[in-house]
């Protein structure tokens, strides 16, 4: 089973599973895929159906059947399409949670609810991971990877709820996030680098590297004493 779930979210022509864990990472990667495949498919879940109307003397009112066009039901058909990439997505549990809602942007919206909170709860979210994003250091004993692990869960968990933090910006945080004894490094990067063009994986590579000489010098040193 956890083969197959894994199969499901790396694959290219099937929507990325939610299981009720991890939902900002979910829906970014959800509204993606639905835009790739049929943006107008996209419209219907951020706006609601297409419901097909007629003028009434100065009313516009919905259409009963028999007045419906071909191009009505291809419009209305858009809905259905959405409903079924959504479900396709869902464990059983959570899909028996939303299974008789007849529009797509209600179980979007219901699965916002339900897994991200309302707009109070959000608003507290951003504010722990802004906090969090805000007061980010580097231990002194943490690893480059380590850090990079709880930078990246921060950063992600903020563009998750449409918080966008600019790459220099981040690469500006990330550096100066360093402990002490990354002093010089640091120096050495602003002196090379211009911070608004560095690109953060090639900041973190760097630190990399420079974190492997550390520990060769110090393994040296420790040979050199014994």
């Amino acid at each position: 089973m956890a083969s197959t779930s894994n199969y499901e979210s790396q694959s290219t022509t099937k929507p990325p599973f939610f299981n009720g864990d991890n939902y900002p990472y979910w829906k970014n990667r959800m509204r993606l895929f639905i835009k790739s495949t049929d943006y107008m498919v996209w419209d219907v879940v951020e706006e609601g159906p297409f419901i097909p109307m007629k003028r009434d003397g100065e009313r516009l009112v919905p259409k009963v059947k028999v007045e419906m066009t071909d191009d009505d039901r291809r419009m209305m058909q858009v809905n259905d399409k959405a409903l079924h990439v959504i479900f396709c997505a869902l464990g059983p549990d959570i899909y028996s949670k939303v299974s008789s809602i007849e529009s797509a942007k209600e179980v979007w919206d219901t699965l916002e609810t339900t897994y991200e909170g309302t707009s109070d709860v959000k608003e507290a979210k951003i504010g722990l991971l802004n906090l969090s994003y805000e007061n980010f250091k580097m231990d002194p004993e943490e690893s480059v990877s380590k850090m990079f692990d709880r930078f990246s869960v921060i950063v992600n968990g903020l563009k998750g709820f449409g918080e966008i933090i600019p790459e220099d910006k981040l690469v500006r945080k990330l550096l100066y996030s360093l402990p002490e004894s990354w002093d010089g490094k640091r120096t050495a990067i602003i002196e090379a680098r211009d911070l608004k063009t560095l690109k953060l994986d090639a900041l973190v590579g760097s630190l990399l590297t420079h974190e492997i000489m550390r520990k060769g010098r110090e393994e040296d040193r420790g040979e050199e004493g014994s």
